[in-house]
């Protein structure tokens, strides 16, 4: 009974591991496209939550889209310190804001402690998305004022009252089949959703159609899927940030159209609007045209063929990333918030939606700015592998050059060396001179092997196209022009010597001759 109740409890608490992990997945995902939908107005996006925030530098982006205040500049460099200085300054701002942040410190954000970020970003979510919301109810004398949280979920129950199988009680089971989204929408837009032909019975057609609608209608960011709200137990924080946006649209939507009731206003909106498109048309067209022009100049693969020339080629593609691009991607955020006012102000106004023409859209500048990273992805790999081509061929260059001087001072010596004739006076010496000549036939013979590395060498960087291969294949003949001389030089020594050993020999024989014919005439004299 025992191991039964130990596996059922190690059961249980795997179970609750995992709906654990899961709620974080939800929440991670929702929080980042949160964060991107705030960063969107600064022309900035992220793509981890959890690694994107560490040096600070976007959580201050954030902050400053959100309370529209400006921080203190971030701190230059990449180094942990610098990391740590700027989420304290996004802290601090927090705790200027009567924030309260328990138990959390810049180095949980910098060491990219899940728990806290995803803690991080609810509580900026709850300060500066939900904080402000405040809904009265109650009599005129005896009203009741309620905020936060609470004064959501009232503005939903108030907007869904009466709508049928709606019975929204909290902000995770109420949700989970789709009723609910359906009926805030079509409390605001009825001409939007088919409320009537809904069915609590199908949640994901329900989810996945107010979800579509959201976005593609209303321009409210997709912060969830179907799953991740049709599920045993929703995230009450991923489904409050996806509701939030909901009441920001409409309430923002209501007084847009209180506005539009103005007369006066409304000619001035629409001239404004026009102006706007006109911008849009203007900026979109510069920006394609820049890009396309920019991808030409990226795809360009004549590379300077010598190492400083592709230094200077990768400095200037630098320079293009880091001065000439970050604005051009900042006009493109402007585009896309710019193409979204016009949107909201047409749909205030009940006008037809601006649509631009055809690649203009928002779409293909995104589609375009792909290709042009691409191309930029690849011409700096481009740049990178002939950088180090050029290192290595500066290298072998600077091998060559040292084993090319070994080489001419050794045959210089050894041509001096060979053009010396100190053969001796006699046989035996001229013998041992012979046998010293072979020596040093052997030596230089065997030394022919370097010279031949040095000819390869000289080859490769002919073939690889080094910058400087003719003062290469300059000094490889002249280290040749040597070794042929010295060789010729190692020929005629040897037929100097050849001459003199015979020479040696035959005056060798002439003096046992005179030696023996001296002995017979002695000889001779003895026996007359």
């Amino acid at each position: 009974n025992a191991f039964v109740i130990t596996a059922a409890q190690n059961a249980e608490a795997e179970v609750s591991k995992w709906r654990e992990r899961s709620r974080e997945a939800v929440q991670q995902k929702t929080f980042t496209k949160w964060v991107n939908s705030i960063l969107s107005r600064v022309g900035c996006r992220i793509s981890d939550l959890y690694l994107d925030l560490r040096d600070g530098r976007m959580l201050i982006k954030l902050l400053e889209a959100l309370s529209g205040e400006r921080l203190p500049k971030p701190t230059k460099g990449r180094m942990r310190i610098h990391c740590l200085e700027n989420v304290d300054k996004a802290l601090q701002f927090l705790k200027e804001q009567r924030v309260h942040l328990e138990n959390m410190g810049s180095h949980d954000i910098v060491d990219g402690n899940h728990r806290l970020i995803l803690g991080l970003i609810w509580t900026m979510i709850l300060r500066f998305q939900i904080q402000d919301i405040v809904v009265e109810t109650g009599q005129a004398d005896q009203k009741e004022t309620r905020s936060a949280k609470d004064a959501l979920l009232l503005w939903c129950q108030m907007k869904t009252a009466g709508y049928p199988n709606v019975n929204i009680r909290n902000f995770t089971t109420s949700w989970k089949d789709g009723m609910a989204f359906n009926a805030l929408i079509h409390k605001h837009r009825p001409d939007l959703v088919d409320y009537g032909n809904l069915k609590g019975s199908n949640p994901t057609h329900n989810l996945q159609s107010a979800f579509n609608v959201a976005e593609q209608q209303l321009d409210v960011t997709k912060l969830l899927d179907p799953e991740d709200v049709f599920t045993e137990n929703p995230d009450e924080k991923s489904i409050i940030t996806y509701v939030v946006a909901f009441y920001h649209y409409f309430s923002k939507m209501k007084q847009l159209a209180v506005e539009g009731k103005r007369v006066g206003k409304v000619l001035d909106h629409a001239i404004e609007t026009e102006a706007m498109i006109d911008k849009y048309e203007t900026l979109a067209s510069d920006l394609l045209t820049w890009i396309e022009q920019t991808i030409v100049v990226l795809n360009n693969r004549k590379l300077a063929n010598s190492l400083t020339g592709v230094q200077q080629q990768l400095q200037a593609f630098n320079t293009y990333r880091t001065v000439e691009k970050p604005p051009k991607f900042q006009e493109k955020g402007n585009l896309e918030v710019l193409l979204f006012t016009i949107q909201s102000r047409m749909r205030a106004n009940n006008q037809r939606v601006y649509t631009p023409k055809e690649g203009a859209l928002v779409a293909d500048i995104n589609k375009a700015w792909g290709r042009l990273e691409r191309a930029e992805h690849v011409r700096e790999r481009v740049l990178r592998d002939e950088l180090i081509r050029q290192e290595k061929l500066e290298q072998m260059a600077r091998r060559f050059d040292r084993k090319a001087a070994m080489r001419e001072t050794w045959l210089l010596e050894n041509q001096r060396l060979v053009a010396q004739d100190n053969f001796g006076y006699d046989l035996p010496a001229v013998e041992a001179a012979k046998k010293k000549h072979d020596a040093i036939e052997t030596d230089i013979a065997a030394y022919e092997e370097r010279v031949q590395v040095l000819v390869d060498i000289s080859k490769e960087l002919e073939s690889e196209r080094y910058h400087d291969a003719k003062r290469i294949d300059a000094r490889k003949g002249n280290v040749l022009r040597l070794w042929d001389y010295l060789q010729e030089l190692l020929r005629a020594r040897r037929a100097r010597l050849e001459k003199n050993l015979t020479l040696q020999r035959i005056f060798q024989e002439m003096l046992y001759i005179i030696s023996w014919m001296d002995d017979m005439k002695v000889r001779d004299c003895v026996v007359f």
